[in-house]
């Protein structure tokens, strides 16, 4: 297996367990973080997690700088 296709599956693999533990992670509030922006207008409603977004990109940027150390 090359390089893109092993890539492919574990970004494949971490939106799978993402969605899976997103119940248990939406108890703890991720989701409804200041910041994070809902829209509601009519029958339709938008929903940007801008603040969660950035707290994960934080979190998983140190996780993979301490992994590479």
């Amino acid at each position: 297996m090359s390089g893109p296709q092993k890539w492919l599956i574990v970004v494949g693999a971490s939106i799978l367990i993402a969605g899976l533990a997103w119940p248990w992670l939406g108890r703890i509030g991720l989701g409804r973080l200041p910041g994070d922006f809902t829209l509601k207008t009519g029958g339709v409603t938008i929903y940007a997690p801008l603040a969660t977004c950035v707290l994960i990109s934080i979190v998983l940027s140190l996780i993979l700088w301490l992994v590479r150390r």
